[in-house]
């Protein structure tokens, strides 16, 4: 059993099921954009065309064609020039949330914590070692 959702594009109600995240009627206006674009990059002119140039010749949101990228709808690998906005910088990427230089900076940045806190704990030890052996000498 579904939910009642307010569908974002045009505000109707609708029975949200999983698949969709608009109404019926939205769903069928953006499987005529999608066919639209799809048709202007079959031509061999067009393949290596950017987000910007879609947009200018067909009038489709730079939204949708993100979101067609992400569900695997359009290929990079066929497009070479299609991607979506990396979640924390904005440049353009074509696999997960974040592009691979934000991707390696974050990997970069947790193996310096991952250093760091390995350091800390290693500091801590000796000092609790030296201390306890001191204080071993005073009781006796």
């Amino acid at each position: 059993m579904g939910e009642v959702r307010t569908c974002p594009s045009c505000g109707e109600f609708f029975n949200y099921v999983g698949v969709r995240d608009v109404c019926y009627k939205c769903a069928q206006k953006e499987e005529e954009m999608y066919q639209m674009v799809y048709r202007f990059l079959r031509k061999r002119e067009n393949r290596a065309a950017t987000v910007e140039r879609i947009v200018e010749a067909t009038g489709v949101d730079k939204e949708l064609l993100y979101k067609w990228v992400r569900k695997g709808r359009l290929h990079p690998a066929v497009f070479p020039n299609l991607g979506y906005p990396c979640d924390n910088c904005g440049r353009l990427t074509t696999t997960g949330k974040l592009c691979e230089r934000c991707a390696k900076e974050l990997k970069d940045d947790l193996r310096a914590f991952e250093a760091a806190k390995e350091f800390r704990e290693n500091i801590q030890k000796s000092e609790r070692a030296t201390y306890l052996s001191n204080q071993d000498k005073k009781e006796k």
